[in-house]
């Protein structure tokens, strides 16, 4: 797949047109990216998110990236992992689906996506990885308007886990 990359990184010094912020359902406060994100993208960026009156667990909402240098944040709701019982696996997968379907609907070619729910949330990264791949490569292959998808991880393991699925795909053509 030409079309995914997988890097480690910051998500917010990201050049890309959109970046998806991984956000509790207030879209306000909170850690990691979200955190990030609004560390950089300024006081603007905060009332736009107030804006959107938060967003329920594996659904999306836009705003402008304001002062990043993205043009546009996509935010969803992770699910918090409680076993993996309790909806997760469909919560997560709907966060990644929202978040493509809402790129192509904005005519938004390139978008960057962290590992959600896998840091505060608990998410195990091993079956995270599983789902966001597969949701990734599924939709690229019908959305060939979206021109790149790049995943950037915050650390060594999650990469690693990452691009060693990514080429587990690609060599056993799972999708």
């Amino acid at each position: 797949m030409d079309r995914i990359s997988i890097s480690k990184g910051d998500i917010v010094r990201m050049k890309i047109e959109a970046i998806v912020n991984a956000s509790n359902t207030s879209l306000l406060g909170g850690g990691g990216v979200a955190s990030s994100i609004q560390k950089y993208a300024g006081d603007e960026y905060m009332q736009a998110c107030i804006a959107l009156g938060g967003c329920n667990t594996g659904e999306a909402k836009i705003t402008p990236g304001f002062k990043l240098n993205a043009k546009y944040v996509i935010h969803t709701a992770g699910p918090i992992w409680r076993g993996g019982n309790k909806g997760e696996p469909e919560l997560l997968k709907n966060c990644y689906d929202n978040c493509l379907d809402l790129a192509v609907k904005n005519h938004i070619k390139s978008i960057a996506f962290p590992s959600i729910s896998t840091g505060v949330y608990r998410y195990p990264v091993e079956l995270a990885i599983k789902i966001a791949l597969k949701e990734i490569i599924t939709f690229l292959k019908v959305h060939p308007e979206l021109e790149k998808v790049v995943i950037v991880c915050n650390d060594e393991r999650t990469t690693r886990l990452y691009k060693n699925y990514l080429k587990k795909i690609e060599t056993q053509n799972l999708f």
